[in-house]
């Protein structure tokens, strides 16, 4: 009976701690608006840039006209905020580790969109660009309203803008497609 209450003690001590980074996973955090830790806000964001920039490479060559000029603007983007966010953290402001690949989800994402061609890309490419960026622009939010770290803060509040300009331009592509 002790063990039981010491191990439900310490789930009940660790639950918090775990929370976040699980949460973040899963979309759980952002369906209840809850700001991410740091180390969670930079591994989602250089995951999400090094994506935008691969799948939109992908989009350069396979995509239709609209889609490559959408492409070329998200690759030069995602690269400036990728950089800032390295520079962030190697310049000792922000305290994290920067992943320096793709998760399992969104190398999935990449195969798939490797293996498509002509309207069956342009769709799941679409679809994929609006997802990103409405999670981006939550997770830009999020941290923007609460984060913990002053400068990156102030990176993500400033960075939003643009954000929220991709999603638009992103919802506007998928329209101009269906």
């Amino acid at each position: 009976m002790k063990r039981t209450a010491f191990i439900f003690a310490c789930l009940l001590v660790a639950t918090p701690a775990l929370a976040q980074s699980v949460g973040e996973k899963t979309g759980v955090n952002s369906a209840l608006g809850v700001t991410p830790a740091t180390a969670d806000f930079v591994k989602e964001v250089a995951i999400s840039d090094m994506f935008e920039i691969e799948s939109n490479k992908l989009a350069q060559n396979k995509g239709t006209a609209a889609e490559k000029t959408f492409a070329a603007q998200m690759v030069t983007d995602h690269t400036k905020t990728s950089s800032e966010l390295k520079s962030l953290v190697s310049g000792g402001k922000v305290s994290a580790q920067i992943p320096t690949e793709l998760d399992s989800a969104h190398k999935s994402k990449l195969d798939k969109l490797k293996g498509l061609t002509g309207k069956d890309f342009s769709a799941s490419f679409t679809d994929m660009q609006v997802d990103a960026h409405k999670d981006a622009v939550s997770l830009f939010e999020r941290y923007g309203k609460g984060g913990d770290n002053a400068d990156l803060k102030s990176w993500a509040s400033k960075t939003l803008p643009a954000l929220k300009h991709h999603l638009e331009m992103a919802q506007k592509l998928e329209k101009a497609e269906k």
